[in-house]
């Protein structure tokens, strides 16, 4: 088996918290070199996982002939350039989620791969956690039937990150709609087999985050340059008569935090963490609640995945056109959300 050399941009908390402790277990891959503007940090991170090359600028990096793929673990306004530099010098890349800030800079990044053929892949481990592949496994088995709708949370009731630029528009793109709604707007799309979307109507909501006086659980943030919603809504109309409806906060007057993606099937229903499967037999309905589901590390699964389409030269199981299309439905929520109305997704 090839070993397949691996350049890390941007050494934060998501790549030495979990992209290099997975792929320091990965027997096929060695992380040859790191980039990162705080060059201190890249030391860090290099010396932490025995990595030999360190960079302060990530053209070097993307330069090395021997680096075979890349990861890009930047802020969001940092995805799409690099992804793109690193397609077109010949590297396989695995980004980290959102793709990017909107769906215009996803478009080009996506075509890159298209024209280059170098494998795009976008780091959605909700999809790999054992939950959501026992999930999968049921409504491949058809026990769910036709699933015609979705609901979608990732509400934090007191959660505004209180570092980097999670709070900083232009950088990010949004607020917790891209950053945390994101996740299990994408796992809801890959449950019902990746439908796209016709339309939407969407609300976002500044009430808490730019206004002083409240409580952080990560500690206070600057709210006086808080550019981002702290609420946010949307219904989205999507091919073959379905729909599904996202809420996605990072401060919200609500009893708790939630993350759960809900499904309703003709046969069947379901909703994740904790996983429940609602169903009608033999005269009754009755609740599955599987216990002993495998424990899946999320990181570490999508990575092998990332690797294993490499090896085999097949195609990575979160593709960028699937990005895409999640980041035009996020677009079509801030743009519903500006003019008032609904609008069409193109």
């Amino acid at each position: 088996m090839k070993v397949i050399n691996v350049g890390v941009i941007g050494t934060g908390g998501i790549a030495v918290g979990q992209h290099m402790p997975a792929l320091a277990k990965q027997p096929d891959v060695k992380i040859l070199a790191v980039a990162d503007v705080n060059e201190e940090a890249a030391k860090n991170a290099a010396e932490r996982f025995g990595v030999p090359h360190v960079f302060s600028d990530y053209k070097q990096l993307i330069a090395m002939e021997e680096i075979d793929a890349v990861h890009v673990c930047t802020p969001n306004y940092l995805h799409m350039a690099p992804t793109i530099e690193a397609l077109t010098a010949g590297k396989h890349v695995m980004v980290e989620k959102p793709i990017a800030r909107n769906a215009e800079e996803a478009a080009k990044m996506v075509e890159t791969a298209r024209k280059t053929g170098k494998k795009l892949m976008v780091a959605q481990n909700v999809r790999f956690d054992g939950s959501s592949q026992c999930l999968k496994r049921f409504i491949d088995a058809g026990d769910l039937g036709e699933i015609y709708f979705a609901r979608v949370w990732a509400l934090r009731r007191r959660g505004v990150p209180s570092w980097g630029v999670f709070t900083d528009k232009e950088k990010q793109g949004g607020g917790p709609l891209i950053d945390i709604g994101v996740h299990q707007l994408d796992l809801a799309l890959y449950l019902m087999g990746h439908p796209k979307a016709i339309t939407c109507s969407g609300q976002t909501f500044t009430k808490i985050g730019n206004t002083p006086g409240h409580i952080g659980v990560w500690g206070p943030w600057d709210w006086q340059n808080y550019t981002v919603e702290d609420y946010a809504a949307g219904f989205v109309r999507l091919e073959g008569g379905r729909s599904l409806v996202i809420e996605s906060s990072f401060a919200a007057n609500i009893a708790e935090d939630k993350f759960t993606t809900a499904l309703l099937g003709t046969k069947g229903g379901a909703e994740t963490n904790p996983l429940r499967i609602f169903g009608e037999d033999k005269g009754m309905v009755y609740d599955i609640t599987p216990v002993h589901i495998p424990r899946v590390h999320s990181y570490e699964a999508e990575v092998r995945a990332f690797y294993d389409a490499i090896q085999n030269n097949t195609e990575p199981p979160v593709t960028g056109e699937q990005a895409l299309n999640v980041m035009k439905i996020l677009d079509a929520i801030y743009k519903s959300s500006e003019l008032g109305r609904e609008v069409e997704i193109n």
